[in-house]
């Protein structure tokens, strides 16, 4: 009877909890850097060193937030290689919200990580988070880089997170 008491005001203070309002739209530019997260994604899935090259701004910093962060295209590109080959990992990613104001961008989303080791397959999730800018030319690329540490997963959540995967910005 006790119980009773503690549990209906609290399920009766959430029912009535205002839910958060959806998300605003996306501008044309949000969806320009949706698009071009998803085909930088693209470059490391068909192991495209030369595109993934592209999609980074030459002075750029990956692992911004590390201690040892990778600056430049070429030590990034470098540093990336393995990963862009698929040697040993495979690394997918998409964005699931983009903001841009005029011509700076960033772009959020789930990263999945899985790696062969001896024959065992390790899954392992992150969040990763871009900064763009638009070049001279009206192409963006990305000029910051970096995440949270990654936390192992089972195959039922790695499934979902490709099954989640948006084919196009939700906005286009």
């Amino acid at each position: 009877m006790a119980l009773a008491f503690v549990l209906v005001p609290l399920l009766a203070a959430t029912a009535t909890a205002p839910t958060p309002p959806p998300p605003a739209p996306f501008s044309a530019d949000e969806c320009a850097v949706f698009a071009r997260e998803l085909s930088f994604a693209k470059s490391v899935a068909d192991h495209d060193s030369a595109a993934f090259a592209q999609h980074v701004a030459p002075d750029a910093a990956f692992a911004a937030g590390s201690p040892r962060p990778q600056r430049g295209r070429d030590a990034i590109v470098k540093a990336w290689a393995p990963i862009v080959k698929g040697e040993g990992i495979r690394l997918e990613w998409y964005p699931v919200r983009t903001t841009a104001v005029g011509d700076i961008a960033w772009s959020t989303g789930p990263a999945l990580f899985e790696e062969t080791d001896k024959g065992v397959t390790h899954l392992r999730l992150s969040t990763f988070q871009s900064v763009w800018r638009r070049n001279a030319e009206g192409t963006w690329q990305v000029v910051f880089d970096g995440g949270t540490p990654p936390h192992e997963v089972q195959p039922a959540e790695a499934d979902a997170f490709r099954k989640a995967r948006p084919a196009a910005c939700p906005g286009a």
